[in-house]
């Protein structure tokens, strides 16, 4: 009974995305963290209960529908909030990704409560989950990191987003002469000469897809014209580009409905 009242359950990897030094998903009913640093800032979601949490010497909480942002070099600890404790999920992003200039103004204000930036944070997560989905988490991070930014800072008018087929066009080019090796955000906002925030906006807007969504569109088109020839699901996944076969499935079931196998087998 104490060990099912004291529950403790985490997960942490480190995934293949710039600016992210790891990702940790936790349960704890009884633990409290200690005041701690990290060199990190940590991004921060719960999913059930709440935590609460000393930063530069004033009590926070974090209930779920709130967006938690840790400053790096800041002491702060954390407790359960609720007789069941807390799941929350964490990313921890060096300075590539937010600069130290954001230090006060997070210390200022480190719970955000922002519908549209919970759910995307969320999204985050879920594409970190899976290998192969590099590039969707990628955009999905740059735009949270812009999203970040707005609240902690105020935006002059030059920085409201602007429409730009021409660089969506260019984005759209690279995209389809990779299909199949693919091609890291920050190596795409490089060719094109763009910020990666305004790359993805504008190709979005462009196109009423994000870049991940049309390079994967473009992978299944290739998948389902394979397994039609009478190609084998594992022998499609790495002539597509996708990381495995499970990867293929993954995102083949997304947009056809069925899994790549049972579609191979309706061929007539």
């Amino acid at each position: 009974m104490a060990a099912a009242r004291n529950r403790q359950e985490v997960s942490a990897w480190r995934p293949s995305v710039p600016g992210v030094t790891e990702v940790f998903h936790a349960h704890f009913t009884e633990y409290a963290y200690p005041m701690h640093v990290h060199e990190a800032w940590t991004l921060l979601i719960v999913d059930d209960g709440a935590v609460r949490y000393d930063l530069d010497r004033h009590e926070h909480g974090t209930p779920h529908d709130t967006v938690s942002l840790l400053p790096p070099h800041v002491p702060h600890n954390g407790s359960p909030a609720t007789p069941h404790g807390f799941r929350k999920r964490v990313l921890y992003l060096d300075s590539t990704r937010l600069g130290d200039d954001l230090i006060g103004p997070a210390v200022d204000s480190p719970d955000l409560r922002d519908p549209v930036l919970r759910l995307r944070v969320g999204q985050l997560h879920a594409a970190l989950a899976h290998p192969g989905d590099e590039l969707e988490a990628d955009s999905r991070l740059t735009l949270i990191g812009d999203r970040l930014r707005a609240h902690l800072r105020p935006r002059s008018v030059t920085d409201i987003p602007r429409r730009d087929p021409a660089l969506a066009g260019r984005l759209r080019e690279l995209l389809d002469e990779r299909v199949v090796q693919g091609i890291a955000l920050d190596e795409a906002a490089a060719l094109v000469e763009a910020h990666p925030a305004h790359l993805v906006r504008s190709f979005s807007t462009a196109y009423g897809i994000a870049p991940h969504q049309y390079l994967m569109s473009r992978r299944v088109d290739r998948a389902r014209r394979l397994l039609l020839a009478g190609r084998s699901p594992a022998e499609v996944a790495v002539a597509t580009g996708f990381y495995d076969q499970s990867h293929l499935t993954r995102h083949f079931r997304k947009l056809v409905g069925v899994p790549p196998g049972r579609y191979r087998n309706s061929a007539r």
